[in-house]
């Protein structure tokens, strides 16, 4: 049974860090491509950032040189360091994996608030 854990969401302040973990259990992480989606309220789940077999990463405009994804294949972990966060960043956030290019397994989400 594949099942993917999420922690580190949060509050915090407008400028400030977090970085959220998904640990995964009952599948390989480093036979996959990995990404983490986000979902604000009222809005579609969108794709933040993506991470290959080959340790390849990809980011959604908005995020691009602020958050950086990152595995541990070691520990079946994978990361996503949020830095220089904005109000519009609040979200649910969901770990995923990724099988041809669509999100297969998801994990339970995790709330960032960031207050202004």
């Amino acid at each position: 049974q594949v099942q993917l854990v999420e922690s580190g969401g949060g509050l915090v302040q407008a400028g400030g860090s977090l970085r959220l973990s998904c640990t995964a259990s009952g599948i390989i992480l480093s036979a996959n491509t990995w990404a983490w989606y986000r979902q604000a309220p009222g809005k579609q789940r969108e794709l933040v950032a993506q991470i290959g077999i080959g340790g390849v990463s990809n980011y959604a405009h908005s995020v691009k040189g602020r958050f950086t994804i990152s595995r541990d294949n070691a520990k079946n972990t994978e990361y996503l360091q949020m830095n220089s966060l904005k109000p519009k960043d609040t979200a649910v956030y969901y770990c995923a994996a990724v099988y041809s290019g669509n999100p297969r397994y998801w994990g339970q989400g995790t709330q960032v608030t960031v207050s202004s």
